[in-house]
Formats: structure tokens, sequence, C-alpha cells
């Protein structure tokens, strides 16, 4: 279901984005916030320009791995942090195999000190951060005997 929400909120927020920002940024907070369509052929951070397919692959096997363990989790919090992480490379790749923007992912929201990203982004970090702090917790992600 977190996936689902993921997903459906990205793909909304992008496509608004490339209708409204096609023309122009427009400042929500000037000098704080900008909305800014923005094309990334990379990664995280824009990092490895160039080779959108490995990123297909690659979000696709992490996208498997998750669901394989997802069916494991006992807390919901783990289901949810798992959710997170799964919709937001489902989004992303979404854009890479099914938008017209030749393998790159839409980016649109400019913090002005870290580079432009979108809601699948926010939701990756936001869930890796939640498994993290689940981990550091000592909370089982596994139902055990």
């Amino acid at each position: 279901m977190t996936a689902a929400v993921v997903v459906a909120a990205d793909q909304v927020t992008k496509q608004v984005a490339l209708d409204g920002l096609a023309d122009a940024p427009v400042d929500v907070i000037e000098g704080v916030l900008t909305l800014r369509l923005v094309f990334n052929a990379g990664g995280a951070f824009g990092i490895f320009q160039g080779i959108p397919g490995f990123f297909v692959v690659a979000t696709i096997a992490i996208c498997i791995v998750i669901l394989v363990w997802a069916r494991q989790v006992a807390g919901p919090a783990w289901g949810i942090a798992l959710g997170m992480v799964l919709g937001g490379g489902l989004g992303n790749v979404a854009d890479r195999i099914f938008r017209d923007t030749e393998g790159r992912v839409v980016d649109f929201i400019d913090l002005q000190v870290w580079p432009v990203f979108n809601v699948s982004d926010m939701a990756i970090v936001g869930g890796v951060g939640l498994l993290l702090l689940l981990s550091f917790r000592g909370e089982k992600a596994e139902e055990g005997p």
C-alpha cells in the first residue's frame, strides 16, 4: 500500500511539474525553495550521468530484493519503510521506461543548497532513514520462533 501511494504521488507531482514548469521555474520561498524542472540522466545527486540503462536494471533488482524481504517482516514500521523505498524506486524507474524523457528522471524540487529532487527521492531517503533507525533501535525485521 505504501509503495502504491508513493508511486501515485510521485507520478502526479511529476506530471504537474512537466505541465507547469516547462516555461520557467517558480520561486515558492525566494532563495529557499524553487520549483524547477530538471531531467536527471544519472543516479542520486546526478552521479554517473549517461547510463540510465544501468539504473533501470539496478532498481528492478533492488525492488525484487525488497519484495522478497517485505514478505518476511513482522512489524508495520518495517513494511512502511520498505514500501517507501520500493515506491520511490518504482516511481523513478517509471520515468526512465515510460516517460518520453530519453531515460531521464523528472526532478523539480530545488532547495538551493541541495541537488534538485522529486517525491520518489524523498521516499527513498526517508525509507532508508527509517530502516536505519529501526535497525539501530534493535527492532526485529523478521518474525522469529
